[in-house]
């Protein structure tokens, strides 16, 4: 794997993760009881944690990203390995 393909990799798995994180632990503004007034969004956050969302998204995603990596450079499966499979 080169680095731009690493990269290009890492980047897919990570934009996957985030969306996969962003709902988590979040309250909106209707569950908190906060009345957003005309034009917001009672689904919004209240507070996003962006950075933190962010921090833990890479660290899942690098995590992935090594799992990954040990599979394709130790050929830890074959395509043939799964069922249905015609060589």
């Amino acid at each position: 794997m080169s680095l731009f393909s690493g990269f290009a990799i890492y980047m897919t798995i990570w934009w996957t993760v985030l969306f996969a994180v962003l709902p988590l632990g979040t309250i909106t503004h209707a569950d908190a009881g906060i009345d957003k007034g005309d034009g917001g969004d009672p689904g919004a956050p209240v507070n996003p944690d962006l950075k933190r969302k962010f921090l833990l998204t890479s660290l899942i995603a690098a995590f992935l990203f090594l799992l990954l990596w040990l599979v394709m450079h130790f050929h830890l499966f074959s395509i043939g390995a799964f069922p249905g499979h015609r060589a």
